[in-house]
């Protein structure tokens, strides 16, 4: 019998919008933790349960296959949340847009990065010149012609929702949507994923990745670092603004 772990989060339709994503997410790769059973009345989800081990170089090789695989399954526009699923989406607590947008740099700037860093100078956590920044990192974004197809990414990727199981590695608690393929790599490296390298030669092995696909990790850690500091406060605003000026020395040369 499958061992089980039941959550039961807060936030509204919380468990029905993870269940979504995960389902998504396992389409493509078994990688992904199963949905067991979703009660949207009590607002709970239940999944197989993952024993955790230490992990290995040969798990996050297999962790970067996985994860590459995932990606290439694609969605049908940036933005796009998880086939049929009409409620909110979230990272972590928060809840934030799935619109779908043709135009990667436009959804990404508009739905994820500058929502977060607005309400995180409402809050007091980002002051005045940290948001202009951003800002005009999140213009150098939109000015680029990015060519990349919408990938099926699992959009909180950080390292606490990759666990490495007896069987090997485990996708948890996406927050599944339609984005960039870097977008989940630069997460993973934003918070310490054990092997890094062997995630990016397991992904390389299934998807090749583009050249400089380091460089640009700052730029997609813009919205991951927003979030965090509207909730965890300024100490994450400081590394946001340093993204955005990697971000805007990469992109517009200053």
């Amino acid at each position: 019998m499958t061992p089980v772990f039941t959550k039961r989060p807060r936030e509204p339709r919380s468990a029905e919008a993870e269940a979504a994503g995960l389902r998504w997410l396992r389409g493509a790769s078994g990688a992904v933790v199963e949905v067991l059973a979703l009660d949207p009345v009590a607002n709970t989800l239940s999944t197989a349960m993952v024993r955790e081990v230490a992990p290995t170089r040969r798990a996050a090789r297999t962790a970067g296959r996985e994860l590459a695989r995932i990606h290439r399954a694609g969605a049908p526009a940036f933005g796009a949340p998880p086939p049929g699923w009409k409620g909110p989406n979230y990272i972590g607590t928060r809840i934030q847009e799935c619109t779908p947008r043709d135009r990667w740099g436009e959804f990404y700037v508009a739905q994820r990065v500058l929502p977060f860093a607005r309400r995180a100078r409402e809050a007091g956590n980002l002051d005045a010149a940290g948001l202009a920044l951003v800002e005009r990192a999140a213009d150098a974004i939109v000015a680029v012609s990015w060519e990349i197809a919408p990938a099926r990414i699992h959009g909180d990727l950080w390292t606490g929702n990759l666990l490495f199981g007896e069987d090997g590695p485990v996708f948890i608690d996406p927050a599944a949507h339609g984005g960039h393929p870097e977008t989940d790599l630069a997460m993973l490296d934003l918070f310490g994923v054990p092997f890094p390298e062997e995630i990016w030669a397991g992904y390389h092995e299934v998807s090749a990745l583009a050249p400089g696909f380091r460089e640009r990790f700052p730029l997609h850690q813009l919205h991951p670092l927003a979030v965090h500091a509207l909730t965890h406060g300024p100490g994450y605003a400081r590394a946001l603004v340093g993204a955005a000026r990697e971000t805007c020395r990469l992109l517009v040369g200053g």
